[in-house]
């Protein structure tokens, strides 16, 4: 039984590259825009590269020890990565989850078992014996020194995937020599989003190791649609933070503009807008920063410069998770 595998670790990498060629002729896009489709990972996201590598080093360092609890902060396609593997191995799962997740990331979170916790936990305003359920978003996010005390106090294992080493290195090892294989050595280009930036940083130093010609374009939100004291209720596009144009010290260690040549800044509507054209063009069902990275890759193909060129671009999951946003709601 050679084609049968035995645990969900098993199950991760190894999505397919598919090239859009309806959808870059509907944009009239010179180039060809390769998607790596990371919704084929086991819990449908990108995610899932990294969750299994940093819970395998935390494993073989002894930091996470049998029966132990995972702590991390995320907005959403990292915990829920973290929690299937942890579900599998036997460990608890809390989760300080991020402003905007949908409802949909809550659910699938608690489904496996995870706590979601805010900030008020984290500092010990809010005793365990008090938490109330269904977890209503807090009016601010706790910070990593917040959760890093947090876990102090409670023996928790910290993952912090925002600094962890084994975040970007999964990308390295996986997804940058997939997505060359696959592409037959033929990448010009790399579009991707960035949340802690270890996917991106990961894939765009493998994918320069083959070719040092490669350009890295990192996709961003707009201004307007991030959450902001000004524009608390604005439709975001989740897990996703901008690099440029922001202080250093609120940037993670690996979301920083030097691993890329340039950005883009796409709002939310026009991921939306994106997603549609993409969903009866080629049949693909994206989330939200998957349809903002493509929206992306179409401006740089539409170059002159870059006719014929290959753009690989990272799509980190599908529509499932974003069924109670607008997104697609507005087609209802």
């Amino acid at each position: 039984m050679a084609g049968v595998v035995h645990s969900i670790d098993e199950l991760v990498g190894h999505t397919p590259l598919m090239e859009l060629d309806r959808f870059e002729r509907q944009q009239h896009c010179g180039a060809h825009i390769l998607a790596k489709l990371e919704f084929f990972n086991p819990t449908g996201s990108v995610k899932d590269r990294a969750a299994l590598a940093m819970i395998q080093a935390a494993e073989q360092s002894g930091a996470l020890k049998p029966g132990g609890t995972i702590v991390e902060q995320t907005s959403g396609n990292t915990g829920i990565g973290l929690a299937a593997f942890a579900a599998a191995r036997g460990y608890r799962m809390e989760i300080f989850l991020e402003r905007g997740a949908s409802l949909e990331r809550r659910l699938i979170l608690q489904a496996y078992g995870a706590r979601l916790l805010d900030y008020k936990d984290a500092i010990g305003l809010r005793p365990v014996a008090e938490r109330s359920h269904p977890w209503q978003e807090p009016e601010r996010e706790a910070t990593l020194a917040e959760i890093a005390a947090y876990c102090r106090r409670t023996g928790a294992y910290f993952n912090n995937q925002a600094a962890n080493p084994a975040n970007p290195e999964a990308h390295f090892r996986t997804t940058g020599p997939e997505i060359w294989q696959d592409a037959g050595g033929n990448v010009d280009v790399l579009v991707c989003m960035a949340g802690t930036g270890g996917t991106g940083s990961g894939t765009a130093r493998y994918l320069r190791s083959r070719n040092p010609g490669l350009r890295v374009v990192l996709v961003q939100p707009h201004p307007d649609s991030r959450l902001t004291p000004e524009h608390p209720d604005v439709q975001i596009i989740d897990g996703v933070l901008p690099a440029y144009g922001v202080p250093e010290e609120e940037l993670s260690e690996y979301l920083t503009p030097d691993w890329s040549d340039e950005y883009i800044n796409v709002r939310t509507a026009e991921a939306y807008a994106t997603a549609h054209d993409v969903l009866h063009t080629e049949g693909l069902f994206l989330g939200t920063s998957a349809a903002a990275a493509l929206h992306a890759a179409v401006q740089v193909g539409q170059r002159a410069e870059y006719a014929g060129k290959s753009i690989a671009v990272i799509l980190p999951d599908n529509g499932m998770k974003y069924l109670s946003t607008p997104m697609y709601q507005q087609t209802i």
